[in-house]
């Protein structure tokens, strides 16, 4: 078997997500040894360099150490950090039982707001927008900006067209492009009414009260790759984040 899933996500990023999930979801309790390379490229149907490559991302974010010699352990706070902060790989990349469906194909424009986000210094952007379905229903509509050296990557492609179904974000389709990696997202929550465009694609009435979740994604050289804005119908979604307090900050009241 190829190193590549169906969707074309690099093989390690996807044993690094899954190891990731099953981290946060407490199956690895810190100082607890993950299985070794040769049972997960196994498990995964990879090559043990894929698997390398997954330990390698999830030493760099400080979830696990290696000891040579001896293997790879789960960092003591790994499963809490998870918990607590999430991370970007489950904005960039979809649950299987999601899809997404092009409802206003890729276009340049004129756009001062969005060209001023994305730290452009011209007003033109390319905008993009989706819905996304779960169970046969639509629950958020997305309109993602790109800068026009970014959108190249995706002009032109079929499943930019409207009414194509996909099972990507636009940023997952976007990163294997990038010449630095999305290392950043910057998000912003608030509440707005549905415009009439957007209460078209959601089906709901004109101004019928909406989430709006604003993400910035940024890569690893800190430059802007994506305003993705996003409207969820709130009976059809629940956010919900777990926050605590850092061991310093705690420990400086004692």
């Amino acid at each position: 078997m190829g190193d590549r899933n169906n969707g074309n996500e690099p093989a390690h990023r996807r044993v690094s997500i899954a190891l990731r999930e099953q981290i946060a979801a407490g199956h690895f309790r810190g100082g607890r040894q993950l299985p070794t390379e040769l049972s997960l490229a196994e498990e995964f149907a990879v090559s043990r360099q894929t698997v390398r490559r997954a330990f390698h991302d999830l030493v760099a974010d400080g979830l696990v150490y290696r000891i040579p010699g001896r293997g790879t352990f789960v960092s003591e706070d790994a499963s809490m950090r998870l918990r607590r902060l999430g991370h970007i790989e489950a904005l960039t990349n979809l649950p299987s039982d999601t899809t997404t469906e092009i409802v206003a194909p890729l276009r340049r424009r004129i756009d001062i707001e969005a060209a001023s986000r994305l730290r452009l210094d011209s007003d033109f952007v390319s905008t993009i927008t989706y819905v996304r379905r779960h169970a046969g229903g639509v629950f958020v509509t997305t309109t993602v900006h790109l800068p026009d050296a970014h959108a190249r990557h995706l002009s032109g492609g079929t499943e930019m067209q409207s009414g194509e179904i996909g099972s990507q974000t636009i940023i997952g389709l976007l990163e294997p492009h990038l010449a630095s990696p999305v290392a950043d997202l910057v998000q912003s929550i608030t509440v707005a009414p549905a415009a009439e465009d957007i209460a078209h694609y959601l089906g709901c009435p004109t101004g019928h009260p909406l989430l709006r979740a604003d993400r910035l994604y940024l890569d690893s050289d800190s430059q802007v790759v994506e305003l993705a804005v996003n409207y969820y119908l709130p009976e059809n979604y629940t956010y919900r984040i777990t926050m605590g307090r850092s061991r310093q900050s705690a420990a400086s009241h004692y």
